[in-house]
């Protein structure tokens, strides 16, 4: 399994709460509609002291990297990128490989390795 993995920043001056309207509730329906899509996930960034330099970060499933290349040429990816326009000011992506899982030697007092 292959994932287009997505960096993602809103637009300059908008709200989290419009910012989230968006990309979560409205977003997906556009991406549902890319060929070979095998799953998505969303992983909004935490409201924190700190201006994260994202806003969120998202995952797209693919069978193989020729799945991504076909899924992201033609009438739906079209849309879903005027879609984008809307509500990013900054995209980043790339594609990866299945994820590697590194061993973590336990901390005393640590909660699930960190």
């Amino acid at each position: 399994m292959f994932r287009v993995i997505v960096v993602i920043r809103r637009k300059e001056g908008m709200s989290r709460e419009e910012f989230l309207r968006h990309w979560t509730q409205e977003h997906p329906a556009f991406v549902r509609r890319l060929p070979g899509l095998r799953g998505y996930r969303q992983s909004p960034a935490i409201e924190h002291r700190k201006e994260w330099p994202y806003d969120g970060m998202a995952e797209l499933f693919f069978d193989s990297v020729a799945a991504v290349a076909r899924a992201f040429d033609g009438v739906p990816a079209a849309e879903l990128f005027a879609h984008e326009d809307d509500f990013l000011e900054d995209v980043t992506w790339f594609i990866a490989d299945e994820p590697v899982d590194v061993p973590v030697t336990a901390v005393p007092g640590a909660v699930n390795g960190v």
